[in-house]
Parts: structure tokens; sequence; C-alpha cells
């Protein structure tokens, strides 16, 4: 196994890199402030993403996309990531989404949420979350939907549903089955219009005064049709397990993106600032900064790389993926907190994307599922093997 980027993979992931920096990153500012223009600059960014070969890469060719190979898009979305809108330019922000739809969907399904998705003409969005519910626990979830002759009725309350105010579809997570059924084949998938009538957007949920993204969604006799089921009934939480391993591999690979264009920052800012008579690249306590800092993204990049390597051999690498959402959570935020302190009070402001990239890092050390959670899985699954008379064999896993 080999962590260097393949020579296969180096000219598209050159071709994102130089995309990002020259063009997503210089169009933050607008981006960030939405309205007209920033939607008018993001859709020109996608078509010229679509224009150059760079849409969708992590999508099945037959979908529309790229065709990236698993490992080949790992690297390719290390670069994406130095940009939270580096996935929506490119287009693989649904790249979870479609690849669930792919495998679940119904012909009909595939036609109407499929197809314009692939190709960024509608937004999809996920509903798991709930209110007063501990989502470290999903097996409290609340949310039902009956089936009333053809249709489903759905009554809940969800919440932190991303982009749900911009999406054409919410895909539900719901309690379908109350007859004493496990509680993991207790809920399914049902997707759901956003334009259905009793669904009601109650209010934007800003995270750490980042506005716009998630929300709060209201289910008041929501009726949709019987075949809006996604999969088989009852297998919800498998859906959404396969949809979720995968993913926390892109999260932390574009973790690590962040993390190195936080990284070049402060590694320019101690050259270009000085203070008594000298840079700051001189003084031993931001040489700590610096070495702490490359420490940790590669660290962490070895051990996401390792986890790509084992999902991509078949493996379900359950104890690898629980660590790197971890490390790479945390790591993402020391090395920005680093970034900051050697920027000053400037690394406060909205002069340098650091701030911005400060609140949405600490963010990534709750959103799927806690650091906590994580922790305590990943280490009962080690114990385990010694319960049974076994040790951990780091070099043979």
């Amino acid at each position: 196994m080999s962590f260097e980027v393949p020579e296969s993979v180096r000219p598209i992931r050159d071709a994102v890199h130089a995309f990002m920096i020259e063009r997503v990153e210089p169009a933050e500012p607008v981006l960030q402030k939405g309205g007209e223009e920033g939607a008018e600059l993001l859709g020109d960014l996608q078509r010229q993403a679509k224009a150059e070969g760079l849409w969708a890469l992590g999508h099945p060719k037959e979908l529309g996309g790229g065709g990236l190979p698993f490992l080949d898009y790992v690297y390719v979305n290390e670069v994406q990531g130095r940009s939270e809108y580096g996935q929506i330019a490119l287009g693989t922000y649904t790249l979870q989404d479609s690849l669930m739809l792919h495998r679940y969907a119904s012909e009909a399904q595939r036609e109407r949420f499929l197809k314009p998705l692939v190709q960024a003409e509608i937004n999809p969005s996920f509903a798991m979350t709930e209110p007063g519910i501990s989502s470290s626990d999903p097996t409290q979830l609340t949310t039902a939907a009956t089936l009333e002759g053809d249709e489903w009725v759905i009554r809940g309350r969800k919440w932190f549903t991303t982009l749900a105010s911009r999406a054409a579809y919410t895909t539900v997570m719901c309690r379908t089955e109350d007859d004493g059924t496990s509680p993991y084949l207790s809920f399914s998938m049902i997707l759901v219009p956003t334009d259905t009538p009793g669904y009601t957007i109650v209010r934007d949920t800003p995270v750490l005064g980042l506005d716009g993204a998630h929300c709060e969604v209201l289910y008041d006799e929501v009726r949709v049709p019987k075949d809006n089921l996604l999969g088989p009934r009852g297998h919800g939480f498998v859906i959404a397990q396969e949809r979720l391993g995968p993913g926390r591999i892109f999260h932390c690979m574009r973790f690590l993106g962040q993390a190195q264009r936080a990284f070049d920052l402060m590694c320019a800012r101690l050259h270009d600032r000085k203070a008594f008579g000298e840079p700051l690249a001189k003084k031993q306590l931001m040489q700590q900064h610096v070495f702490d800092s490359y420490n940790e993204i590669q660290s962490s990049r070895l051990l996401t790389l390792h986890a790509a390597h084992k999902i991509d051999a078949g493996d379900q690498a359950r104890v690898e993926i629980g660590v790197i959402k971890v490390a790479a959570a945390r790591m993402l935020h020391n090395v920005i907190d680093r970034a900051i302190q050697v920027h000053g009070a400037q690394g406060l402001t909205e002069d340098t994307p650091l701030d911005h990239m400060y609140r949405h890092a600490r963010a990534g050390r709750i959103f799927d599922g806690p650091d906590e959670v994580h922790i305590t899985t990943t280490a009962r699954r080690i114990l385990k093997e010694y319960a049974e008379g076994r040790t951990w064999e780091f070099g043979l896993r």
C-alpha cells in the first residue's frame, strides 16, 4: 500500500487543485454573501467545471459523472476540500445521496430525482436528527410514517436538515414498524418532495453563526405515494450506514484539504510578519506551531488513507473509520486554531478565511456522530478481540 498520490491520478488532481486555488478560493467572499450575485457566480463555476471535465468526478459514468474509482477520488477530494464550496462548484456534494439512490431507487425515483441531482439541477437534503432526541442513539427517533391505502403519512419534526430550504426533496428516516420488530429494522427511508403539503420549514438553525444551511422541518400529516419508499421497508439503518461509511472517508480527506490550506496561510504569515527585528518564523514558539501542525496533518492523512485502502479492498474498516473521524476533526480544529494564533487579532476577523474555517471545523466534531460515540464504539471493538483471547495485530490489519 502506497500513500503517495498515484501518477495516474496526478493530472486530474492537479487540475482540481488549480481550479480551487485560482477560482473557488478567490470567489469565497461573494459566495458567502449569497444572494443573486453569489448564485450567479456559483453557477458560472459549475459551468466551468463541466466544460473542463472536472464535474462530479466521483460519480459513476452511467450517472453522468467522471467515474473515478473510489481511491482515485479520495486523493482528489483532499484538494477539493480546501474550500467548503469546492464540492458544490465541482458537483460532488451530492455523491453520498447519488450513490444511495443509485443502489436503492426505483426507475421512477431515478428519473425524478437521481438524474437531475447529478447535474446539480436540484439539491438533496437528508433528515435524521430530531430536536430533543440524542442522535447518538437513533433508535429513539419518533418521526413516524404509517401506510394508509396507497400513501405514507408522515408525522414528526426533524432539524439540522442540511439545505432543506433549497432542496427539491428530503430523504426522511422515520419509524414504519411498531410491532416488536428489532429497533434497527423498524425504520425506513422515504423520499419527500419539499413542496408536499404539510412539509413546513419552521426555522433556519444557525451553526456557530453560519446561517442558511440547516433547517428545522415540521412533518404535519405529510402524504406521499407508497412508491416513495427508498429500498426495502425497515432497512433505513442499513441504508444509512452504507451512506455514512465511505462518506466519513470523504469528510476526513476534505478536513485534510482545509488543514493544509490553514497550514499554508500560517507558514506564509510566519515569513511575512516581523516582530522585534526578525520574522516570526525565527521564533521557537512559532516553529512549535509548524511542527505540531505538520505532525497532526501527516498522521491524520496516513490514518485516513489506510482506512480508504481497507474499504477499497472490501473491508468495512469500522475501527479505522471510527479513529479517523475523531482524529481528523481534532486535527483540523488544532491546525486552524494555530493559524489564527499566528495571525493575531487579524485571524479573528473576516480579513482571512480562518474565522469561517474555524467555525466549520468545530462542527466537524459533532456531525456524522460526536467524538464520544466513535471513541466508545472503536474501543469496544478492539477490547472485544482481547475478551475473545486474541490480540490486536496492527501490522496485519
